[in-house]
């Protein structure tokens, strides 16, 4: 995963990456099965996580949102440790960036519906908005502000 949001994919380490090595992919944030997070760009720069999409009447979502990928796919549940990372980034964001509100946060379905599904049937919505709204943000987050 990080070869592919580095844009250092080799494309003979397995037939799929010849597919997908020449394309430009990259996220502010990744989100492991385990909880660990992951910060591929700074959250002042561009990300190239949105591709072709739009968001209330806005298109190139990659000009304004920040980019956070959930390790996972369409076949099995997020994890627990997934949810609580990911509303504690989305608060401690918001610390930084009070204008993102808890409406503004939505999936790649939501901007680019006819090209992307995630995070699909296996994250739990609601779920996720519960422990957003019981979460803090960390006064000591390890985020690089750039």
């Amino acid at each position: 995963m990080d070869d592919l949001f580095l844009g250092c994919l080799d494309p003979n380490a397995h037939p799929f990456y010849e597919k997908i090595a020449n394309l430009r992919v990259s996220s502010h944030f990744l989100i492991k099965r385990d909880g660990s997070i992951t910060q591929y760009v700074p959250v002042a720069a561009r990300a190239w996580h949105a591709g072709v999409s739009l968001w209330q009447g806005r298109d190139q979502c990659n000009d304004f949102s920040i980019g956070i990928e959930l390790e996972g796919d369409e076949k099995n549940k997020f994890e627990s440790a997934q949810y609580q990372e990911l509303a504690t980034l989305i608060r401690t964001l918001q610390t930084r960036y009070p204008a993102i509100t808890d409406q503004q946060i939505v999936g790649h379905q939501d901007i680019a519906p006819t090209r992307k599904w995630d995070p699909g049937p296996g994250f739990d919505w609601s779920e996720f908005r519960k422990i957003l709204a019981m979460a803090i943000a960390d006064s000591e987050s390890p985020l690089v502000w750039s």
